[in-house]
């Protein structure tokens, strides 16, 4: 079949009935590139070159834009359930890929009316697999006593993101997180209640996020854990503010640190790095070692 033409496309697509929007994603912010009529109604009439994780943090709140911003990075195709004003939906989220050379420049996101896909029962088979491949990804990706990702997948993210913020000359942002006297807790209450107290500040950690499109992880080395943040940020002052915030919030949250040398409870200790990502000769592991 002989390829259609740009304007006939968009004719189609603009007369749907569907909400369908185009995340471009070769961009560090993954800016909405376009956004139908249908779209427009349920997510704004101003969202085209808005951040994706921004518009969806708005419309779905932050737990979900968190797990579709993870979806995105990890390359997959999936569909989430989501409520929206009186609405149910199912969120399809796909991956546009060029034919020439296969790499994914934009995603596609699809708002599907869930009632009508629910008379299906096809559909809830599809349903019930793609929560679990879900399953499977994210078993893979996370670390299992922080549910932060693993170092493995921060890795990743961090060398994708710092090619595309090289190629547009912008900077990206690193805090690590060190839990102080860790080890002096571990030794009071043993390892079952040292995991618990290392989820709940990761927890901590993750709720302070600013944007949906910022990442988190736990990375060991050999001498101690880190939680480190990534996020596209050219502001240093911000980005030290933004880590005095997270400090405070795991302060708050008073659990008991009877050997520490910081006081009474848990707290944290942070380093943080703004970098313009292609300026040197730097790589990204480089500059996630500089922060660990």
């Amino acid at each position: 079949m002989k390829n259609l033409k740009r304007d006939i496309l968009l004719q189609l697509v603009d007369g749907s009935s569907e909400p369908v929007m185009v995340v471009r994603i070769d961009h560090p912010d993954w800016p909405v590139a376009y956004c139908n009529g249908a779209c427009e109604s349920i997510a704004g009439n101003d969202v085209a070159g808005q951040p994706f994780a921004d518009v969806v943090e708005s419309m779905v709140g932050r737990e979900l834009a968190l797990e579709i911003s993870e979806t995105i990075r990890g390359g997959q195709e999936t569909s989430i359930a989501i409520e929206h004003g009186s609405r149910e939906y199912l969120l399809f989220l796909a991956p546009l890929r060029a034919e020439r050379d296969g790499v994914t420049t934009h995603y596609a996101a699809y708002w599907r009316d869930s009632v009508a896909l629910a008379a299906s029962t096809r559909n809830d088979m599809q349903q019930a697999l793609l929560k679990a491949k879900r399953r499977i990804r994210d078993l893979t990706r996370d670390d299992p006593v922080t549910g932060l990702l693993n170092a493995r997948t921060f890795r990743e993210v961090l060398a994708h993101d710092w090619a595309v913020a090289a190629r547009e000359k912008t900077s990206l942002a690193l805090v690590a997180f060190t839990l102080d006297d860790f080890s002096a807790y571990r030794e009071v209450f043993g390892r079952h209640a040292s995991d618990s107290c290392m989820r709940r500040v990761a927890q901590t950690v993750r709720r302070c996020l600013r944007r949906a499109s910022d990442v988190a992880a736990r990375i060991e080395t050999d001498d101690t854990d880190h939680l480190v943040v990534l996020a596209h940020s050219s502001d240093e002052d911000g980005v030290n503010e933004f880590a005095g915030r997270i400090s405070a919030a795991v302060r708050e949250l008073g659990l008991h640190h009877p050997r520490s040398t910081h006081g009474r409870f848990v707290t944290v200790t942070y380093r943080t790095r703004v970098k313009v990502a292609g300026q040197d000769r730097t790589s990204a592991k480089q500059f996630l070692d500089s922060v660990l």
